[in-house]
């Protein structure tokens, strides 16, 4: 699976079985958080076995259940730590769903497990990925119209319009999906929206656009 497909077949899944993961999967795993850790100064800590983070705790758009594993997405306190955790969050996301894993992510749902995972002094745990073997394959929701997130000058070019719809496959807070692409000239402006966890939303929507645009074909507007 690439990671087309993966986009493609990755939809949040909040049910998991009762199952470890896979001594190669996990691996695979911990080796994609290390590499991202290295990239992005982050301290991203794979947590297994822990159940107490999810102890039947209600969500406002859904309930969980059989969580077990999940990813804490953990940095330095920053203007940035959202977006960067979204961007690295989804590579993770996208590893897994290419490894046979279903994920789910969540904002405010969970309890801190303080023996669970460590965050060293001048950090904080921005947000939680439920990670596993899902008891469903989950199932995909509405979205916008390209026109509706992006901005550009006639006429566009194939790939900018691949990379917004690529973006508009991204998990978005709600499904809300506020972001906007701009095109000018040969770099894109990424903008988020306002609401809770747009910043994060933008950099999971910014890494989609990445893969469905190449990073060969534009820059990134500062």
């Amino acid at each position: 699976m690439d990671l087309f497909e993966a986009m493609e077949h990755r939809h949040a899944v909040r049910s998991y079985e009762d199952r470890p993961i896979a001594p190669e999967a996990r691996e695979a795993l911990l080796a994609c958080i290390a590499q991202c850790n290295r990239e992005s100064g982050l301290h991203i800590q794979l947590v297994l076995d822990e159940p107490r983070g999810f102890g039947g705790l209600p969500a406002h758009y859904g309930k969980f259940s059989g969580v077990k594993n999940y990813i804490a997405l953990i940095g330095k306190k920053s203007p940035n730590l959202e977006e960067a955790c979204g961007y690295y969050g989804e590579k993770i996301v996208l590893r897994a769903q290419q490894l046979g894993l279903n994920t789910c992510w969540v904002a405010m749902t969970y309890s801190k497990v303080k023996t669970a995972f460590q965050i060293a002094p001048g950090e904080k745990l921005c947000l939680v990925i439920a990670v596993g073997y899902g008891a469903t394959q989950g199932a995909g929701h509405p979205v916008k119209q390209p026109e509706e997130v992006s901005k550009a000058d006639s006429p566009v070019p194939d790939w900018f319009q691949r990379g917004v719809r690529a973006a508009l496959l991204a998990p978005t807070a709600m499904n809300q999906q506020k972001f906007t692409f701009t095109l000018q000239g040969g770099s894109v402006a990424a903008k988020a929206g306002t609401g809770f966890y747009t910043k994060v939303d933008l950099g999971i929507a910014k890494y989609h656009f990445e893969i469905g645009a190449g990073t060969a074909q534009f820059r990134w507007a500062p």
